[in-house]
């Protein structure tokens, strides 16, 4: 669970009525929705919220830091409320489900000081891109060609 609410609360975070809503839309596990997701689920607790408060709350959630912006080519931005916790991310190629995984490991450790050009590594980001079990299921399956 990624325990947004009671972070925000331990930050002394101003709670208004649409702030809360979109941390509500947001906090728990595999939680990765696009912004206009999070509108649409936050329109429907708390009719009235605006566009602009969504986009906003989520912008200052992740320049808080509490909020992962997940991006993916071509794909709307997401957002994760898995802050805290080291993870990588599994997403579909197909329907852009995004998924968090914790392999085991240091992924710092994959990176050689050869490789790293002088450059002091603070972070890493791992995406693993593949299908999904329903779109997997609906991909042709590829093979040898017939004549």
């Amino acid at each position: 669970m990624s325990n947004l609410l009671e972070r925000l609360r331990r930050r002394g975070w101003r709670m208004t009525a649409q702030r809360r809503v979109v941390a509500e839309v947001l906090d728990g596990e595999h939680i990765h929705l696009t912004a206009d997701e999070v509108l649409a689920r936050a329109t429907e607790r708390l009719p009235e919220i605006s566009r602009a408060t969504v986009y906003n709350t989520l912008g200052e959630l992740a320049s808080l830091g509490e909020v992962i912006e997940v991006s993916s080519v071509g794909r709307a931005k997401r957002y994760d409320p898995n802050a805290h916790r080291a993870h990588q991310h599994l997403v579909c190629a197909g329907c852009g489900t995004v998924r968090d995984v914790h392999p085991e490991g240091d992924p710092m450790v994959g990176l050689p000081d050869t490789e790293r050009f002088g450059f002091t590594v603070t972070g890493v980001e791992i995406t693993y891109r593949g299908l999904c079990p329903v779109c997997g299921a609906a991909a042709p399956e590829e093979g040898p060609e017939s004549d």
